[in-house]
């Protein structure tokens, strides 16, 4: 039986249930109004993305939000899609769960990061549940599972605050075997690449293999592991040393997340300022639109989702990093952090692919969907090469 095919009795039975999105209007209209009566940081000398959000910035994001945004119509789009809940260790989880008409289609694991949500993959569903519908005849098909990662979004409240990437791994795997199969691959950005990569690690039975778009690996302290650098590490060393100058809300959620979501959860433009990892990752190369970053902040908004999200980095800080002996892949988007190959391979000891790709940013499947897309069923046609 194929992993496509394996949809029988699941070993461990889950209750599923059907969910539908659909946002109370008085949400709705208190948005409204804390917008109208944003209050504004002072503008300083020197304002720009160099020193966090600039004001200017949001005056504009925020004219948007309140005049032309419609999360009306970033609900008819999400609805259009087969949400589910169920509960897996004492955690309520929400996800979307597409099945692909394709009879030869592999079940495919969508993690997504933070500051983002299941929104993320909006753009990818379509292309890798029907690619023949989507201009690729010839494309590999998948059933797609997109939860949302414990204390996002609809994945609340928090049952508890130790939701580290290894329990979530652990879940996730519970996720698909309950739902019928019996092998699966992952993809993921950031958080959902350290979920994808810590399911390789683990290598529960059937497990196909993880695709990311990052490897967290840095020099360990032994010069003679820069003798292997090659001029296009030592590039991504640099942009490593800067993103560690303007990555301060990472410190802020895993030392003292409950200061935090007290400030996002009581202002909306709070939260659009604290996500600028959507606009400032790759200094300034973001591709993402307006409505695609105010769809994910109004999501975080409207669900109250701050204090549960940010516990994730709480939960992780502690945690010792361990080599993954699993198969692994990685795409390299060109104003993304780009993995450094020899302290990547030195922490992953099977990594079946490693390409690169010209266009593209941290939020690959909002910004280049379709290229992403390909990566993905390259990456599949390399492990089903290996089998």
């Amino acid at each position: 039986m194929t992993s496509s095919q394996s949809t029988s009795t699941p070993p461990t039975a889950l209750v599923v249930e059907p969910f539908r999105v659909d946002v109370p209007q008085p949400a709705l209209d208190d948005l409204a109004e804390r917008l109208a009566r944003t209050r504004f940081p002072a503008e300083v000398p020197g304002d720009d993305w160099s020193q966090g959000t600039p004001v200017p910035y949001l005056r504009e994001m925020v004219h948007h939000w309140r005049t032309d945004f419609d999360w009306r119509q970033v609900e008819r789009r999400i609805n259009a899609l087969p949400h589910h809940l169920t509960e897996i260790d004492g955690q309520r989880i929400h996800f979307v769960h597409v099945r692909s008409a394709d009879p030869d289609a592999v079940p495919l694991l969508l993690t997504h990061t933070y500051p983002g949500s299941f929104l993320d993959f909006l753009d990818l569903v379509g292309p890798l549940s029907d690619p023949a519908g989507h201009g690729a005849p010839d494309g590999q098909a998948f059933h797609l599972v997109v939860p949302s990662l414990p204390g996002f979004g609809f994945s609340t409240p928090l049952a508890d605050g130790g939701w580290t990437v290894s329990r979530v791994a652990r879940a996730w795997d519970a996720l698909m075997r309950g739902l019928g199969y019996d092998s699966y691959l992952a993809h993921g950005s950031d958080l959902g690449a350290m979920v994808s990569r810590e399911l390789a690690a683990t290598a529960p039975p059937g497990f196909l293999g993880a695709h990311v778009l990052q490897l967290f690996s840095f020099p360990s302290g032994d010069p003679s592991e820069f003798e292997a650098m090659s001029p296009e590490d030592h590039e991504a060393l640099e942009f490593a040393a800067w993103f560690q100058t303007v990555n301060g809300y990472a410190a802020m959620n895993a030392s003292r997340p409950s200061t935090v979501a007290a400030a996002l959860s009581d202002s909306p433009v709070g939260q659009l300022a604290y996500h600028e990892l959507f606009e400032n990752f790759g200094r300034g190369t973001s591709l993402l639109t307006r409505e695609q970053v105010l769809a994910q902040v109004s999501l975080y908004w409207l669900t109250n989702t701050s204090a549960g999200a940010v516990r994730i980095y709480h939960a992780e800080r502690s945690v010792e990093p361990r080599t993954n002996h699993g198969p692994i892949g990685v795409t390299v988007f060109a104003d993304d952090f780009r993995s450094m190959r020899p302290f990547a391979e030195r922490d992953n000891t099977d990594i079946v692919s490693w390409t690169t790709r010209p266009r593209g940013g941290h939020f690959a499947s909002l910004e280049v969907p379709k290229e992403l897309a390909e990566e993905i069923r390259d990456f599949y046609a390399v492990v089903l090469a290996r089998r």
